[in-house]
């Protein structure tokens, strides 16, 4: 039984800080993995999220590369996952009304302000949540830098 819960930067749009996922996108990123064209898809996958046009370009010639496209077929079930949430739109306090647990919602404080909102809104929308940023982060947290915080929010009363 879950009886607290822990979430750091949830890859939602919620507003118009950013882009939204466009239409298609789930289909297209499809094709590319069934079409046996995993770079292509983790390329695709990279400038969504943002990833600099010259660390697309790059990543290929990185030893990183093959394992990046080991993990591409499962990309489109990632995007099935949270896509409805990258539309820009807020979040529906309903939706998540369900989850009665504590929640711990956390983002770096260098992160950009679309995942910083996206992740604001969740705690927001959450009935028990508790947000923190965690300083000096970004989506690629520093175990150092997460670990009190979880520590001392799993082991909170």
């Amino acid at each position: 039984m879950i009886t607290k819960l822990a979430v750091y930067e949830p890859p939602f749009i919620v507003d118009d800080s950013r882009s939204p996922i466009p239409d298609g996108y789930l289909t297209e990123l499809s094709q590319l993995v069934a079409g046996c064209r995993s770079g292509d898809a983790v390329k695709m996958f990279m400038r969504f999220v943002g990833t600099p046009a010259i660390f697309t370009a790059v990543m290929p010639l990185t030893p990183v590369w093959p394992k990046l496209k080991a993990v591409a077929p499962t990309l489109p079930y990632d995007i099935e996952i949270v896509q409805d949430h990258q539309r820009g739109t807020p979040l529906e306090a309903a939706e998540w009304a369900a989850v009665k647990v504590p929640a711990l919602v956390a983002s770096g404080g260098k992160s950009p302000a679309w995942m910083t909102n996206a992740t604001r809104a969740l705690a927001g929308a959450l009935p028990d949540a508790r947000y923190r940023t965690v300083p000096g982060q970004n989506h690629m947290v520093k175990p150092q830098a997460i670990a009190p915080v979880l520590t001392e929010f799993f082991l909170s009363d």
